[in-house]
């Protein structure tokens, strides 16, 4: 703990450091959800201004992650898979993180404004908000549900993308919102099985921890039977068409087998193994805990095609008007 915890000062942080805070993982799934609202809001918007909009809302997730690793360097410190960024490794202080944070933010939110519309920087502005403070600040050390509510931060970018064309949030802009809104929780809390000792050791109140890896299963498996209709639903209202059908169904039902797996499995069960030395956390994983490693690993599979076929069905229809 100790070894994890120390600074490490030898040398100065490199602009791939000051990269790594925006957490690049998070914010290419943030890009690509929202340039997808954007595609889908099917209204002509000059490539430029789209190209800046997508750019507003990739500079805001970074600051939102970069404000995010500023606060939970103590953390983080404590956890095999996030002790190696750069503020609990001493590369890179807090204040120095949460500066560069907020400096992304406002000119995120304020180039947004001046150069697209002033919805879309009201959305990017309440989603870095939410994010840094009512999840990071609050809902993350306080209760079960963080992710549940602070989900809602991470389900926005899709609508930030629609406002951007379009300066309108209609129903199809919170239908993306409200799948990827649920799909949060099973995606989470299957990591959580497996990376409980983790959470429990540096008191983050993840479901598992608090409530029990019992308990979690079933609510894992009870929002899935809610995402997987509902990701279908875009078919009935003119969203998504024939590839989009056969993904959201096809993608549900293996996405309800693997929940139905994690729950009448046993991970979570045993507290998880220490990682083997240069191993991966997220793969080194008992064999109680592998329908809840599965479960993870498709849900990013799940959510990637669902908003693909999207893309690929609204962009064809741009072409081929």
């Amino acid at each position: 703990m100790a070894e994890a915890m120390a600074p490490r000062t030898a040398s100065p942080a490199a602009p791939r450091d000051y990269f790594s805070l925006l957490k690049p993982r998070v914010m290419s799934l943030v890009v690509f959800t929202a340039a997808t609202g954007l595609v889908c809001a099917d209204t002509p918007i000059h490539p430029f201004l789209a190209f800046l909009a997508i750019l507003c809302i990739a500079v805001g997730a970074g600051a939102s992650g970069a404000l995010n690793m500023a606060y939970d360097s103590d953390i983080d410190a404590m956890m095999r898979r996030t002790r190696g960024r750069a503020v609990p490794a001493g590369v890179i202080g807090r204040a120095e993180a949460a500066a560069f944070g907020v400096v992304l933010a406002l000119f995120s939110v304020m180039l947004m404004g001046i150069a697209v519309n002033f919805v879309a920087a009201g959305l990017l502005a309440f989603t870095i908000v939410f994010y840094a403070l009512v999840y990071t600040v609050w809902l993350k050390r306080s209760t079960p549900q963080n992710i549940v509510i602070g989900g809602a931060a991470g389900a926005l970018p899709p609508v930030v993308g629609w406002a951007a064309a379009t300066g309108s949030v209609p129903l199809n802009a919170w239908l993306l919102f409200a799948i990827i809104f649920m799909w949060t929780p099973p995606h989470f809390w299957a990591l959580s099985l497996y990376t409980s000792g983790d959470y429990a050791k540096a008191g983050v109140p993840m479901m598992p921890v608090v409530r029990g890896a019992r308990s979690t299963r079933r609510q894992i498996f009870a929002y899935s039977l809610v995402l997987a209709p509902l990701a279908v639903v875009p078919v009935f209202t003119g969203l998504g068409h024939l590839l989009y059908a056969i993904v959201s169904i096809g993608g549900g039902a293996m996405f309800l087998l693997l929940a139905s797996r994690v729950l009448v499995g046993h991970a979570g069960d045993t507290a998880q193994a220490p990682a083997t030395q240069g191993g991966e956390v997220l793969y080194t994983v008992k064999p109680d805990a592998k329908a809840a490693r599965d479960l993870f690993a498709f849900s990013i599979l799940y959510l990637l095609g669902l908003f693909a076929a999207l893309l690929v069905e609204h962009s064809l229809m741009r072409f081929t008007r």
